[in-house]
C-alpha cells in the first residue's frame, strides 16, 4: 500500500503555517490595539514618545489630556490649537469606547468614562498583566518608564503588545 507522504507533509505544512497566521490575528482580542493612523497624530504625539493607540483611552479621557497640553505629565506639550482640535477629534473618534471599542472591551473592563485614568499605565487590566514585572526593570536604563511600551514590546509601533 502506498502512503502519499508528501500530500500529507505540505497539508501538516499548511496547518502549522496557518495556526502561525491565525494565532497572530487572533491577538486582536486583548493585545492588539489599532495603530494611530493619522499623520498630524503621529507626527505631534510620536514626535516625543510612542503615538499610543486612541483605543487604549476612552475618549473623555483623550479629551481631558488634551485640554490640559501645558501639564503633559510634568511637561509642557503645547501644540497649535488647531492641530490640538485635530489630534483631539482623531482620539476621541477612535477611542476605546468609540471605534476602538471592539478592541479594547478587556482593558476598559471596570472603567468608566467618568472615572478612567489618563494614565494608560493606570487602568486595571494594564496593572493586571504588569504585575509580575520586577520593580528593576522599570529603572532598567532602556526601559525608564512604564509608558516605554516598546522597550518590551517590539511590536508596539504596529499595534502588538504581545510579550
Amino acid at each position: 500500500m502506498h502512503i502519499p507522504y508528501r500530500p500529507l507533509a505540505l497539508g501538516l505544512l499548511v496547518l502549522g503555517f496557518s495556526a502561525i497566521v491565525f494565532n497572530r490575528a487572533q491577538a486582536g482580542g486583548s493585545h492588539f490595539y489599532p495603530p494611530v493612523s493619522n499623520a498630524v497624530v503621529k507626527e505631534e504625539c510620536g514626535s516625543c514618545h510612542l503615538a499610543f493607540p486612541a483605543s487604549m483611552l476612552p475618549a473623555s479621557s483623550w479629551t481631558r489630556m488634551m485640554a490640559d497640553l501645558k501639564n503633559h505629565f510634568g511637561d509642557d506639550a503645547s501644540i497649535d490649537p488647531e492641530l490640538a482640535k485635530q489630534v483631539t477629534q482623531y482620539l476621541a473618534a477612535n477611542a476605546a469606547d468609540a471605534g476602538g471599542r471592539r478592541y479594547s472591551e478587556k482593558l476598559m473592563r471596570g472603567v468608566t468614562a467618568s472615572q478612567a485614568p489618563l494614565r494608560i499605565t493606570e487602568l486595571p487590566k494594564w496593572t493586571s498583566e504588569h504585575r509580575k514585572v520586577p520593580a528593576w526593570e522599570w529603572k532598567h536604563k532602556d526601559v525608564r518608564t512604564k509608558a516605554n511600551c516598546v522597550a518590551c514590546h517590539a511590536d508596539a509601533e504596529q499595534g502588538y503588545f504581545n510579550d
